[in-house]
């Protein structure tokens, strides 16, 4: 068996290849299809559609709905969850390339 580090990345280790149907995405949440098409009509989370036209969700895409579903679970409208897990998004997306960039200028000012 070749090693880890040369195998091709497998499509299902990708957090944002859709490999879940609504129905499993509704499951594995514990909601209902409904709720997925309400975080699609909120623009949260906008799946990918296979060549019959049918909803397909990612890995990615389930960790977000599930961050709406525990704010609508505590009492938040589904409009104000969806926005407040885009700011949460946003937010770490803007930290983590904060990060990027005082670790490339770190590393610049130590070579200088």
């Amino acid at each position: 068996m070749p090693p880890s580090s040369s195998r091709p990345v497998d499509s299902l280790d990708d957090d944002d290849y859709p490999a879940y149907t609504m129905g499993r995405a509704a499951d594995m949440l514990g909601t209902t299809p409904a709720f997925l098409r309400a975080l699609g009509d909120n623009r949260l989370i906008t799946p990918l559609r296979s060549e019959g036209g049918h909803r397909r969700y990612s890995r990615y895409q389930l960790r977000i709905a599930a961050r709406a579903r525990e704010l609508v679970d505590q009492g938040t409208q589904i409009e104000a969850a969806c926005r407040i897990v885009i700011l949460e998004d946003q937010l770490t997306e803007a930290q983590r390339i904060n990060e990027e960039l005082r670790a490339d200028n770190t590393g610049s000012q130590t070579s200088a």
